[in-house]
């Protein structure tokens, strides 16, 4: 089975297309294009702008896929029939740069060999989100290929499994010895904990009260002066610290409920604390730029540790199996070291599950693989709706 991989769930537009028979899966190609570069003057994500550049850059995105995979073929006829052009225009009534760029594509270009069509339908934000269901949705309906709705979560949630090179085959094993599992969803807008007793059972455990940890990333990049995204940011001006005299100044910031027994999160008061430290050194005539990269360790430190301690705290609980990380702030090798480091010696039959770090952020072969695992029950294209606030 071939299957179309379509995510727009924030600031990253991508299209996967890989086949999947019998737990063999090969990514035939992923493309990203991200938004990096226009939403940083902003510090993060402005959902009109990622809606913007999502319309612009799926038809061209899509058209390069099946290009690279020989699926792109010229229709002998460069027409729409009438009454096509007009439910296409219904579906795409709100998108016009998505619009345009479809009849265009359409007309020229003919039905190809692909067997479904996945889409993130959810979580994410609203207006991002649509611009991939309602491309989806009209392909779908166009050239008759059965959709379905992916859950944004789920898909990272898998990311782990992937295979690690394009064109390459490998057994997708994901057996009833794996579970349970802990899974850590770790990203720019989720930081979860879900209790997984197998594909499809999820129980959400522990989450965030406020900020995201990705979030609490960005926001306290933002008080360092540094670039957006923060986490990436962060991480390479701690780095410097390592090279650096001890800094004779003590930074320390707290661990936000790292001792509570809960499995919940909450680091908006980390930021809170970020803040007003970095107005005290304003007031002392202490230079920000000589004393960040020291800030910048101590805050990564205070994230990763409660990550770690609160993960670990439920995979002991739950006498699970396995330890699953997804999501983009798993790109963070000192979190992945403190997390090896910790299950080595706390937990050693307990097993380590990460992606590849190309997909630990926003991709669509996370989107297609879940279809492929779950074999999930077709949408119609017709009542598939963006979900923002889709939960597991």
């Amino acid at each position: 089975m071939r299957i179309l991989g379509i995510e727009t769930s924030c600031d990253e537009t991508s299209i996967s297309i890989l086949e999947f028979n019998q737990n063999q899966c090969k990514i035939l190609v992923n493309l990203i294009y991200s938004q990096i570069a226009i939403h940083q003057p902003y510090g993060g994500v402005v959902p009109n702008l990622a809606k913007r550049e999502h319309q612009k850059k799926l038809v061209p995105l899509f058209k390069l896929a099946l290009k690279q995979t020989n699926l792109l073929k010229n229709k002998k006829i460069n027409s729409i029939s009438k009454n096509k052009e007009k439910e296409l225009n219904e579906i795409l009534i709100k998108d016009e740069i998505l619009r345009k760029k479809i009849l265009e594509f359409l007309k020229k270009y003919s039905k190809p060999k692909i067997d479904l069509i996945t889409v993130t339908k959810g979580p994410g934000l609203a207006p991002a989100l649509w611009s991939g269901v309602n491309f989806a949705r009209a392909i779908s309906f166009y050239w008759d290929i059965p959709i379905i709705g992916i859950n944004h979560l789920e898909g990272h949630l898998f990311s782990a499994f992937l295979p690690k090179k394009i064109e390459q085959k490998e057994k997708i094993d994901i057996s009833s010895d794996l579970f349970p599992a802990i899974g850590l969803i770790i990203s720019g807008g989720h930081t979860q904990i879900l209790l997984v007793n197998g594909i499809g059972k999820y129980r959400l455990i522990g989450e965030t009260r406020d900020d995201a940890a990705g979030e609490c990333f960005d926001k306290t990049a933002r008080l360092l002066r540094l670039d957006y995204p923060g986490g990436p940011a962060i991480a390479k001006e701690a780095l410097k610290s390592k090279k650096m005299v001890k800094s004779a100044i003590e930074i320390k910031l707290p661990r936000p409920m790292i001792n509570q027994k809960n499995y919940d999160f909450s680091f908006s008061g980390l930021k809170t604390a970020v803040f007003y430290l970095v107005e005290h050194l304003k007031k002392q005539n202490i230079s920000l730029k000589e004393i960040r990269p020291y800030l910048a360790n101590e805050i990564q430190n205070s994230i990763n540790e409660v990550l770690v301690a609160k993960t670990l705290r439920a995979a002991k609980n739950f006498k699970v199996k396995n330890v699953i990380l997804g999501g983009g702030v798993v790109a963070n090798e000192v979190l992945l070291n403190l997390f090896e480091k910790e299950i080595h010696e706390k937990l050693p039959k307990i097993g380590f599950i990460v992606p590849e770090k190309k997909y630990t952020g926003d991709n669509a072969s996370m989107i297609a693989l879940v279809a492929g695992i779950k074999g999930s029950k077709r949408d119609n294209w017709r009542n598939l709706q963006a979900d923002a606030n889709w939960q597991l």
